[in-house]
């Protein structure tokens, strides 16, 4: 998976759950071309861990949308499976109306392309940060029983794009509002000089 970063992310084409629970059997990465993509890998629909992450990125969307950031789901499970998980209450152990697409991977081909599928057929919880040309910046791969962070997601999102715009790199820790550090010995040595008291 490591491999995957800085390069450009695979393509693919496939059947989606839209936000009004339509089916988009023409779903492409390719459309969102010009904006960021946080595009998730989850094992399975219903199980455990899967749907708090769901509804916790589904509670951030607001501030993804604000950084012209799109959120894609993935899993192996059908588009069929998808929508009757949207359609099942939470205290039921559905995930109800969430509002970023959900792709079908029924074939497995995405979750392969993208180096999470593991041997017994699910997928393993990879996270990737795509930029505006379509190249992965960042890339994080968790366990099954191991749910990832929103919070680091959009903290990644907010360095990428610090670092578009001002050329700064971003240290440890380094969150919006934060200052940068200049990519020079010179910058290093100044920031750290601010920093390590």
């Amino acid at each position: 998976m490591s491999t995957h970063v800085t390069k450009p992310a695979p393509g693919f084409t496939a059947v989606a759950v839209m936000s009004d629970n339509t089916f988009n059997e023409n779903f492409s990465l390719s459309d969102y071309r010009g904006k960021y993509v946080v595009l998730f890998f989850y094992p399975l629909d219903f199980t455990f861990v899967c749907p708090s992450e769901i509804i916790a990125f589904d509670k951030a969307m607001d501030r993804f949308q604000a950084k012209n950031c799109q959120v894609i789901g993935v899993s192996i499970d059908s588009q069929f499976t998808h929508l009757a998980w949207k359609n099942t209450p939470v205290n039921e152990g559905g995930i109800g109306k969430i509002s970023y697409p959900l792709v079908a991977d029924l074939d497995k081909k995405i979750s392969r392309q993208y180096g999470v599928l593991l041997p017994e057929g699910i997928a393993l919880r990879g996270t990737f940060l795509i930029d505006k040309e379509g190249i992965i910046r960042h890339a994080v791969l968790n366990d099954l029983p191991l749910g990832r962070s929103v919070a680091e997601t959009l903290r990644m999102v907010d360095a990428l794009q610090f670092h578009e715009q001002h050329g700064d790199v971003c240290p440890a820790n380094w969150k919006e509002g934060d200052e940068g550090m200049k990519p020079t010995a010179d910058g290093v040595a100044d920031y750290l000089s601010k920093h390590s008291a």
